[in-house]
């Protein structure tokens, strides 16, 4: 058999290797063994100087700990006797004993690919400072618990119905009973050994995901495989999914990517549905429309009436039949691809205006002729269901649609004025009902405070604040925050807007004389645990109310009123008595919603006199604040989505005493003030001091406070 040298295969690998370890091989003597010998096996060099193109244990057999690696024990004393020359191991006479191993067990060469202390990092980061690196060797049980992901009892049910769904893992059933799905998934990551992340959904392809990569991949592809590409690592493209254990997928990701490898890291489903919301539906061939050639030929008689008994209309499927069916589609496409929550249609004289509201301001987009206003507020009315005969009343109604490849609820409302119908158009998105308390704005504080307020058993917990500020969005994201497998979650709305798992959801029917009251009666004999009211509105729901508080259940209801402390005096105004309210009543929280900085295009600047001054006034002083400046992504506004403003009122024994006394609103307020309670207006400001908004925005949104 020829004999190679091995400085010349350590040279033709491409690896260096310094000139005295090639000497001291040089002058190394060959091992003689006598021929008739069977032939012993080579002694094993040492960890520290051997070449290793490979890891040096299998995958996923690795000793995963911050101490380096431990010399493997000889495992058979004959083996052991061989190796070392016929003596003993460990017992060579006055040699020393060998170094242990480097903390990197993988060579230069392939350092790029594969790299342990990349992957000991990883496990370090997502257990976090307060949980060491030894954790991963706990139980899947032990961690969720440990790490206050969920409760015990929580856990223990999860259990019992895994045991009885052997298909489904005890971190899907656990998320599917409403436990915070970032937290489960960072217990199994540590449990597995696999790295967790967060995607930052704000950076978008500035730093959340790679934009270009996702391309590649199509958004088709990771919307179905639930898959979003990060970064890339080296020659590595990092992968974010919540089921990391789909090793299939890695080749097929490889061959459209055209890269070396790929490292999957564990990321929540709502992150990478998410960042599928911001890339968007699946792309179509749209055709430019041509908005003169389609209103030339639109007539009132191109809508016919029709009876149409399909709950969903697929606008997709219908974008062609007719020239009003197609410019209404345009309008409603237009509306949700640029986040409106509302459409306005407004007939006049010579024209038909058609407004949406984005980010809680209108802006005017379309101008049809005049002549078009009845042919599309007909159309709009037969896809809602309403009588098209009937111009002199006001009707409400429901469009279920297809809209991007999404379901879509648009609550309809007509109203006569002297041009014919004007149309308002609610959009009810899922997408925008969908967020976690984390994501609504809250200081850490009142966020920590307002999370065991809803996790009270009994008491009333009030949001407040005008029509638009936020606060069905509030409760239902508080809602998901509850154990919904083990409690009787029960609500009732005006109308039912959206509809949450688990929960049982009553609608309101005046006309037939099911009221807030009448339905509040009929639930306290349903066994209930939490109950949401849409609104407290007249003395009767609100004595029900506290009447179910102070018998053992938890309230969340709604008022509208200017400030928290304002609720107090409210209730007692409907007619609840003050010694009853300061019992039942255990917080109120106040919110607004004003208008985000545009993070493309925020700038710093100096503040103008009147700005400065007012700043000094409250006690801070700025060279420059952040102002907006406008960019293509904000429609040259400067301003994109909103941050919520919050005003938390903890009830304590303190305050029950004060309520008891029944003290005016102005007084009530001070002395909430002089307790430590954050107005909206010092929660704006500190908003303006992180960069969120501006002054103006926090000074609109609170003006009177």
């Amino acid at each position: 058999m020829a004999k190679h040298n091995i400085d010349d295969i350590l040279s033709e690998l491409g690896l260096n290797d310094d000139d005295a370890k090639r000497a001291q091989r040089k002058q190394s003597k060959p091992l003689q063994t006598p021929a008739d010998a069977p032939a012993a096996q080579p002694a094993a060099a040492p960890a520290d100087k051997a070449y290793s193109p490979i890891p040096s244990a299998p995958a996923n057999q690795r000793l995963y700990t911050d101490s380096p690696v431990q010399a493997r024990p000889a495992q058979d004393d004959d083996d052991a006797t061989a190796s070392s020359g016929g003596k003993p191991a460990g017992k060579q006479g006055n040699q020393p004993a060998s170094p242990p191993a480097s903390e990197s067990s993988v060579g230069p060469a392939s350092r790029t690919l594969y790299d342990p202390a990349d992957e000991r990092n990883a496990i370090t980061d997502a257990a976090g400072p307060s949980s060491p690196i030894n954790m991963a060797g706990m139980s899947l049980e032990e961690l969720l618990t440990t790490r206050g992901a969920v409760t015990g009892d929580r856990l223990q049910t999860a259990q019992q119905i895994c045991k009885q769904s052997p298909n489904k893992r005890l971190a899907d059933i656990l998320i599917e009973n409403g436990a915070d799905e970032a937290a489960v998934l960072e217990c199994v990551a540590i449990h597995a050994r696999i790295p967790f992340e967060r995607i930052r959904l704000d950076l978008g392809t500035a730093g959340g995901f790679d934009g270009t990569l996702l391309q590649r991949l199509t958004a088709d592809f990771c919307r179905a495989h639930l898959v979003v590409p990060l970064r890339v690592e080296g020659t590595r493209v990092v992968i974010g999914t919540p089921d990391p254990r789909r090793v299939f997928l890695v080749d097929e990701i490889k061959e459209r990517l055209k890269v070396g490898g790929v490292k999957f890291v564990m990321t929540p489903a709502f992150d990478v549905r998410g960042v599928m919301e911001i890339v968007g539906g699946p792309k179509e061939e749209e055709q430019a429309v041509d908005l003169s050639e389609m209103l030339a030929e639109v007539g009132e008689g191109d809508v016919q009436v029709e009876a149409k008994k399909a709950e969903e209309l697929n606008l997709e499927k219908e974008a062609a039949e007719s020239p009003v069916i197609k410019y209404v589609n345009h309008i409603i496409h237009t509306a949700v691809k640029e986040g409106a929550s509302d459409i306005h249609v407004e007939p006049a004289e010579k024209k038909v205006r058609v407004r949406f509201r984005i980010d809680g301001e209108l802006f005017e987009m379309m101008n049809p002729p005049g002549s078009m206003g009845a042919a599309i507020t007909s159309r709009l009315k037969i896809m809602a269901n309403l009588d098209i005969s009937e111009r002199r009343l006001p009707q409400d109604g429901r469009i279920r649609c297809m809209v991007q490849g999404r379901k879509l609820d648009l609550r309809v409302s007509t109203l006569p004025n002297g041009y014919g119908e004007k149309t308002v158009m609610r959009i009810l998105d899922t997408k925008s009902i969908n967020v976690e308390l984390e994501q609504l704005g809250f200081d850490e504080n009142i966020l920590e405070v307002w999370r065991k307020q809803i996790e009270s058993p009994h008491g009333i917990v009030l949001v407040t604040g005008p029509t638009g500020s936020g606060k069905t969005t509030t409760l239902y994201a508080s809602l998901r925050k509850l154990d919904k497998s083990s409690m009787n979650i029960s609500t009732v709305e005006d109308p039912v807007e959206y509809h949450l798992d688990g929960i049982t959801q009553t609608q309101m029917h005046d006309k037939i004389g099911m009221s807030f009251s009448k339905a509040l009666k009929a639930l306290l004999r349903q066994d209930p645990d939490v109950i949401m009211l849409g609104e407290i509105r007249d003395h009767e729901t609100a004595t029900i109310a506290v009447q179910a508080a102070l018998t053992g259940h938890l309230v969340l209801s709604t008022l509208h009123t200017n400030d928290a402390p304002s609720s107090i005096t409210r209730l007692v105004n409907i007619g609840v008595e003050p010694f009853l309210a300061s019992a039942a009543v255990n917080a109120v929280l106040a919110q607004r919603l004003i208008r985000r900085l545009c993070p493309a295009c925020k700038v710093q600047e100096p503040p103008p006199e009147t700005m400065r001054e007012y700043l000094e006034m409250q006690g801070m002083e700025y060279e420059k604040v952040w102002t907006p400046k406008g960019c293509e992504k904000c429609r040259k506004i400067g301003y994109s989505g909103r941050v919520g403003l919050y005003e938390l009122l903890a009830v304590d024994n303190q305050l029950r005493d004060i309520i008891a006394r029944n003290p005016s609103a102005p007084e009530f307020t001070r002395i909430c003030i002089e307790r430590g309670m954050v107005t909206l207006q010092q929660d704006g400001l500190k908003k303006v001091t992180k960069g969120l908004t501006t002054v103006d925005e926090v000074l609109r949104a609170t003006k009177g406070h």
